[in-house]
């Protein structure tokens, strides 16, 4: 049986485009209002008066930059001040980059590391408790495939996600019996601008999903209500990631470092 989101409303990160676009998209078709949250206030603008129109829901455009210090805080006041309480948080926002560590942009990885691990605990933080109490809705961060082993010249990258995922199965365990449905998403390689900030698609593993495919399975597992904490998308790369663990962690070093290379 689906979970019912009509009436809740959902807050999702890096909306303006790719997965977040698709997770708005899907939380409006299930009638939830949405907050949507990005840079691009453009873009974050027109798919508000898309959704609001062909679902007949209430969306929320906040334009915020979460490399900023204390932006979870901000958006938190900007919703209190609209009179805006959220029953659902999708994580989405994040990006990755491919070179060694040690030639990577210091002021670049700085802000990987705000964006993919401290925004992510800053506004799980802030809005938890609202989304406990209520009961209805879901917690979702997205992780990545990568975050099964390390990931050789996209080190930083992998440990982000690692950690998004370790985070996230150990909330669902603290919100077990809450009706708070909490999963962390592991897509593969996915038909968004990932790739495009990258700079290459050299570092994607496996066959291309559609993030309407990705957001799709996610809500289904949630909608099974008692699931496994975590999901990798798609058949190989769950595969791949099951593997992964059985293997000496050497061996899964090297494998990675040469997929990657």
């Amino acid at each position: 049986m689906s979970r019912n989101y009509r009436g809740t409303t959902a807050l999702i990160t890096g909306a303006s485009s790719g997965l977040g676009t698709e997770f708005a998209t899907q939380f409006a078709a299930r009638g939830a209002d949405v907050v949507l949250v990005a840079r691009r206030v453009d873009r974050l603008t027109a798919l508000a008066e898309r959704l609001e129109q062909q679902h007949a829901i209430r969306a929320t455009v906040i334009a915020l930059d979460l490399t900023a210090p204390g932006a979870a805080k901000d958006l938190r006041r900007e919703l209190d001040d609209r009179g805006i309480t959220v029953q659902s948080l999708v994580n989405n926002a994040g990006f990755g980059m491919k070179s060694a560590f040690i030639e990577a942009d210091p002021a670049r990885t700085a802000e990987m590391v705000q964006v993919n691990v401290a925004a992510v605990v800053a506004l799980t933080r802030e809005f938890l408790p609202d989304l406990v109490q209520d009961g209805r809705g879901a917690l979702i961060s997205v992780a990545s495939t990568g975050a099964y082993q390390p990931c050789p010249n996209m080190a930083l990258y992998g440990a982000t996600k690692a950690f998004v995922l370790n985070f996230t199965e150990a909330l669902a365990y603290e919100t077990r019996g809450t009706g708070l449905g909490v999963l962390a998403l592991s897509p593969g390689a996915t038909r968004t601008e990932f790739f495009d900030v990258v700079g290459s698609e050299d570092a994607a593993v496996g066959r291309f999903q559609t993030p309407e495919q990705v957001v799709r399975l996610a809500l289904r597992q949630l909608d099974r209500r008692k699931t496994p904490p975590s999901i990798v998308s798609g058949a190989a790369n769950a595969l791949s990631a099951r593997l992964v663990r059985l293997m000496p962690r050497r061996t899964a070093l090297t494998i990675s470092g040469r997929v990657l290379a």
